[in-house]
């Protein structure tokens, strides 16, 4: 049995879904350790402590365990303000590693302050690793400008992960294309390897989802699920639905799951605070519902029930939710950015629209409103699509081919590397 230790400094399984911090990676470090799980090997996740009252070992599946780290205070912190503590992180986890009795064949980190991790393990005690950016810096810093909060040393180090990695997780063919071009990464050390869903936990219920939710059977319901943060393009959807009823004659109801609305309705955030007041100045507060973020076994509920998922944002690297929906037999319209791109077929399983663009997204809403039949079976187009190559078990089977590969062509050191008490010294990364 391989022994895995995934690295996610913000992201943790344990999460509710929805947060502002909490969204795609969460999900791809949760199922696919599963899937590994299932498939035979041992995996623990190694996450940032948020609260005193986590226990430090969580065994949450068969085969999977969670590890709280002590790195900084135990409380929220924005993954803007992380890097600092990383240092502490990867002192405990090269501790941790040490005394572990049975041993590591393997680090998969998961965005670049793991990365940074990561490599510091492996200077240490030998381990080899992969690494899933999740999202590239130098792309954020070119399509948010100084609105990016995170530090220039991230472009640092995603630059020096990039060549120092075992191997590198792109998650489609833009998220190779940008290591290429952006980062001079080497297409040989790159293996494309898309997010995944669980078709235990997605599947369509039309009829039954809007009656759950309290939708009429007639209304024209889109969908909007995901983080509540400036480049998810939310606003973008919001001035579609008034360009919808405007130039259309279509009163639609739009459903934005995310973030956390608390009883008063008071926004928890500055940016849904700006949604909500967008609604407003157009006059769409009858029209849209902002439920707050909803439960895992939720979801399925909200995917099933609308008519068309929408989701166009400036900046995804690959995008989980549009799989999610099509895995509900929902059709997808969707900004033609990042793996977006390669998981909506224009035309078959729904449609691509440009970022920030709401009059070309209003149109093809009008043409999914207008023509049931064919939205019907682009939804059905979509589902056979995901079931045949975005299951999370395919993902990780593909994921373990990978894992067999880089342990192979290490070093006989790496395999004993923390089985081995006495060759190793305590020392500190750099």
């Amino acid at each position: 049995m391989m022994k895995i230790a995934f690295i996610s400094e913000h992201a943790s399984p344990l999460a509710q879904p929805g947060s502002i911090d909490c969204g795609g990676q969460n999900v791809y470090v949760a199922h696919l350790a599963q899937q590994l799980a299932q498939l035979g090997f041992a995996v623990d996740i190694f996450t940032r402590r948020e609260n005193l009252w986590q226990k430090q070992i969580v065994r949450w599946k068969p085969n999977v365990r969670v590890i709280h780290v002590p790195a900084g205070p135990a409380r929220y912190i924005p993954k803007e303000n992380i890097l600092p503590y990383m240092k502490e992180f990867a002192e405990f986890m090269i501790g941790f590693l040490r005394r572990d009795k049975t041993g590591y064949d393997l680090l998969h980190a998961n965005f670049f302050m793991s990365g940074w991790v990561a490599q510091q393990v492996k200077r240490t005690l030998g381990l080899p690793f992969v690494i899933t950016f999740h999202a590239l810096g130098l792309i954020r810093r070119l399509l948010q400008g100084p609105a990016d909060g995170f530090p220039p040393e991230r472009i640092v180090i995603e630059q020096h992960l990039m060549h120092h990695a075992d191997r590198i997780i792109a998650e489609c063919m833009q998220d190779r294309l940008d290591m290429e071009r952006h980062y001079q990464a080497d297409r040989r050390h790159i293996d494309i390897v898309p997010c995944g869903f669980d078709p235990d936990e997605l599947r369509p219920d039309r009829e039954q989802a809007r009656q759950r939710l309290g939708l009429g059977s007639q209304e024209f319901v889109i969908l909007q699920l995901g983080r509540i943060v400036p480049r998810k393009g939310i606003d973008n959807v919001i001035e579609s639905l008034a360009i919808l009823r405007e130039r259309h004659g279509i009163d639609a109801r739009l459903l934005v799951v995310g973030g956390h609305m608390p009883e008063d309705n008071a926004p928890d955030s500055a940016e849904m605070a700006r949604l909500m007041a967008l609604s407003t100045a157009l006059g769409l507060t009858d029209r849209i519902r902002f439920t707050g973020q909803k439960a895992r076994h939720e979801l399925a509920d909200y995917y099933s029930a609308a008519d068309v998922f929408v989701t166009t944002p400036w900046y995804e690297p690959f995008g989980i939710t549009p799989l999610e929906a099509m895995a509900c037999a929902t059709p997808v319209v969707g900004a033609a950015v990042g793996g977006i791109k390669s998981t909506v077929q224009e035309g078959v399983t729904g449609y691509l629209v440009p970022p920030k663009n709401p009059e070309a997204l209003a149109d093809r809403l009008a043409l999914l409103h207008t023509q049931p039949d064919h939205a019907r079976a682009l939804g059905e187009a979509g589902q056979q699509r995901v079931h045949r190559f975005y299951t999370w078990r395919s993902v990780a089977e593909t994921m373990a081919g990978i894992y067999e590969q880089v342990a192979d062509a290490a070093p006989a050191v790496h395999a004993q590397s923390t089985r081995s008490n006495l060759a190793l010294q305590p020392s500190h990364p750099r």
